[in-house]
């Protein structure tokens, strides 16, 4: 396992002790793995997500595939039991 030290402003290391006496991680190391693990999740979502968007532009949806999905949409309304 590779070892990281840095160096954080005070009130980050404040912030973090009272994250670790609410319980939300066992130790400030703990925090540092979660949120690094959020960030490297959420860039890599995001650029799924870019993606995505460049694939329905590169082929974008007919009108008779969102005219399907309308109806199919309201089909899942209409067995709502409101």
């Amino acid at each position: 396992m590779t070892q990281l030290v840095t160096r954080i402003d005070d009130s980050l290391a404040e912030s973090m002790d009272e994250l670790i006496a609410q319980g939300a991680a066992s130790s400030r190391s703990e925090l540092v793995r979660m949120g690094l693990e959020r960030l490297i999740d959420e860039r890599r979502r995001l650029a799924i997500g870019l993606q995505i968007v460049d694939a329905y532009i590169e082929t974008p949806q007919t009108d008779l595939e969102n005219s399907e999905l309308d109806a199919a949409t309201r089909a899942l309304i209409l067995e709502e039991p409101w």
